[in-house]
């Protein structure tokens, strides 16, 4: 691959899922595309409970690597991956979509932070090995 494919993980706040996923994706599939995150709303902080579990397994700081950004912050996308909003997801436009349709562990329990995060990863190398094929 010549050109980096620009990927955007998208969620309403741009707190958990999709951040997740930026920081795994940078660190998995980074030679194959850049990681963006974002929402059509922001918070204040990244989800504490997320960074942590983040921090833990892949050994990424969340809270120095990446900030909540809406989807206007970030540059045009190819690649445009919804995490499950169960709301309207935010329209971004792109040359391929697709859904992961991922539960918002937000208030749950560490555990349920470590499967999103697995699932993520998994996810983010079955995208990065079907990359090529979209175009």
């Amino acid at each position: 691959m010549t050109q980096k494919i620009k990927v955007a993980y998208i969620c309403v706040h741009n707190s958990c899922r999709s951040q997740m996923a930026e920081g795994i994706s940078k660190l998995i599939a980074g030679d194959d595309f850049e990681a963006y995150s974002a929402g059509t709303e922001t918070k204040p902080l990244i989800n504490q409970d997320a960074v942590e579990v983040i921090k833990e397994i892949y050994d990424i700081d969340m809270n120095t690597s990446q900030s909540s950004k809406l989807i206007s912050d970030i540059p045009p996308v190819d690649v445009v991956v919804t995490m499950g909003c169960n709301v309207e997801c935010p329209f971004l436009p792109c040359k391929y979509k697709e859904d992961w349709g991922l539960d918002d562990p937000t208030g749950k329990d560490k555990e349920e932070f470590i499967k999103t995060a697995q699932l993520i990863e998994e996810k983010v190398r079955d995208l990065k090995n079907r990359i090529n094929s979209l175009w």
